[in-house]
């Protein structure tokens, strides 16, 4: 599939919930979220048969995401449904890594390739402020196990904010190094001020070389993370809600105030 801009569209963000177990301070607020109703949030059945004819129309890699995936009740058996859909060449997760020491075996065997994980500080004080509870261990144990479930690459996403600083950056960068993990820095962004930038060390953030489409919990495709439009699978059907998103794809992200990154999936 091509965009108006000439864009090859073929990869496809999923966010199968908008649940976390952490309140990270630039992403959500300390007190939660109004969660999706449960018959708001689309079935398993229903993300793979989106999936299926998106794979059908050109898509060829496929990313979940959250809120936070793992909390997802059955994700395992989500992953090996999409991993069986033919034409798949890349199927990914990016994940807090929180739980990821229960899941990467089980994650691995039913067929997902790659791993990303939110780790933005080695210090663990700071993670535990940054996240607002969550314990630095978890995260580094769900690391080792899943570089000995085999994924390869496992990457690391570092955001970039008031509370980060160079310490911590350069420290996850030897981190990286030393245990062949891949870092990645992402700026702090901000929806509704259209604030975004390049991901340092990937292509996120480059609109003239945008080839994503997202699919929300709800079951709306998005054409672009900065914007608010979206096509919902279950009023049009997943092929017209597709090709509605590629059609009015924009040239360049602009703002976003009617949605956050956890209910998009970032």
């Amino acid at each position: 599939m091509y965009d108006r801009f000439d864009r090859h569209i073929d990869y496809l963000r999923i966010s199968v919930t908008d649940r976390c177990n952490l309140r990270c301070v630039y992403c959500m607020p300390a007190e939660g979220i109004q969660l999706l109703r449960h018959e708001d949030i689309l079935s398993f059945d229903e993300i793979k048969e989106v999936v299926r004819i998106a794979v059908e129309m050109g898509v060829r890699k496929i990313r979940i995401t959250g809120g936070e995936p793992l909390v997802r009740r059955g994700i395992t058996d989500l992953v090996k449904m999409i991993a069986s859909i033919p034409g798949i060449e890349d199927l990914s997760m990016t994940t807090n890594g929180v739980l990821l020491d229960k899941f990467a075996n089980g994650l691995r065997e039913s067929g997902l390739q790659r791993i990303n994980v939110s780790l933005d500080t080695l210090n663990p004080v700071k993670y535990e402020k940054i996240t607002r509870g969550g314990t630095l261990e978890d995260v580094l144990r769900g690391l080792k196990t899943a570089k000995e479930a085999g994924f390869t690459p496992i990457k690391i996403n570092c955001v970039l904010g008031e509370m980060t600083d160079e310490g911590d950056a350069l420290q996850l960068k030897q981190f990286g190094e030393e245990n062949n993990y891949m870092v990645r820095f992402i700026r702090q962004m901000d929806l509704a001020t259209g604030e975004f930038y390049v991901v340092e060390g990937g292509d996120g953030g480059n609109c003239r070389q945008c080839n994503r489409l997202r699919l929300t919990s709800s079951g709306v495709i998005k054409p672009c993370l900065f914007n608010a439009t979206g096509y919902n699978v279950r009023e049009l059907g997943a092929k017209e809600a597709i090709l509605l998103a590629v059609d009015n794809k924009p040239g360049c992200g602009t703002f976003n105030l009617e949605e956050e990154f956890f209910s998009i999936g970032g």
